[in-house]
């Protein structure tokens, strides 16, 4: 008999993978926890039935979450990762020698746990000492600390359950005042097939409230429609304008400086959702 895990993606349509084995399945307080070895894509972190992240291709969002703003920001000491508790951010933000300290907040200290127990290569810089873990509410975080953070990355799930509020325009505003006089963040904003409405929305609110507003693409195979957005708000600096390294002091898998340029040229639909 063979087993297949499948996502519902909308009511009409869905992606599935061939499962070797179930690692780990349970209720939490928030959500409900799956960790699967599949053949296709390793292991895979599922939360209520949507996929997070899996051992193959992985590398595509944390690189993209991370690396532009990261890049955009001339000076960042100080990283606030919002969600993202499987530690794939943390570890990307950590590649930076400018930065000196970086804070994860995650409401589901399950998806710590068990991203640690299952996913090391993905997790395994969640111990380092220039990070923080808090196993708290992101949203009171925020709202908690005024002018604190150089960059926020809001590595949540999509707008169901908790993460609905990470995506309303009060929040939006929390993290301005939550940043420094040069700060700016981003925040992974889903796919523009199947919920462009959520980017027109989520763009305009941030417009609205940051100078600079602009969004950037990249290809996942494991998330909806294989097409993800990013959204930047930025206080000063502009990721169009940014002074990139001819050439990386680190390795990645995905993103290069000629990546973080072509990132914002985007298909005229995809474009029309921020005008």
């Amino acid at each position: 008999m063979e087993l297949w895990f499948t996502e519902l993606q909308t009511k009409a349509h869905g992606i599935t993978t061939k499962v070797k084995q179930t690692l780990h399945s349970e209720q939490t307080k928030y959500q409900k926890l799956d960790v699967i070895e599949t053949e296709e894509f390793g292991t895979m972190l599922v939360l209520d039935g949507m996929v997070m992240t899996t051992d193959k291709d992985e590398f595509v969002y944390h690189e993209m979450m991370s690396h532009v703003p990261l890049f955009t920001h001339p000076r960042p000491k100080k990283v606030l990762v919002v969600g993202g508790g499987d530690g794939g951010t943390i570890r990307e933000v950590l590649k930076h020698p400018s930065v000196e300290k970086t804070v994860l907040v995650e409401i589901d200290g399950q998806v710590i746990e068990y991203s640690k127990k299952f996913l090391p290569n993905i997790a395994g810089e969640l111990d380092n000492p220039r990070v923080e873990v808090l196993v708290d509410d992101g949203f009171m975080h925020i709202h908690q600390h005024r002018n604190e953070y150089d960059v926020i990355l809001v590595d949540s799930t999509e707008p169901v359950g908790p993460a609905t509020k990470l995506f309303e325009r009060g929040f939006y505003r929390g993290i301005f005042e939550a940043l420094t006089d040069e700060g700016l963040f981003v925040a992974q904003t889903d796919n523009p097939w199947f919920h462009g409405d959520l980017i027109r929305k989520v763009f305009a609110d941030v417009k609205e409230i940051f100078p600079i507003t602009r969004l950037y693409t990249c290809n996942i195979p494991t998330y909806p429609s294989g097409l993800w957005t990013f959204t930047i708000g930025s206080k000063q600096h502009d990721p169009l304008k940014a002074s990139l390294p001819e050439q990386l002091a680190f390795e990645t898998r995905y993103y290069t400086p000629e990546v973080h340029k072509a990132a914002f040229a985007l298909p005229k639909f995809v474009k029309d959702l921020t005008e």
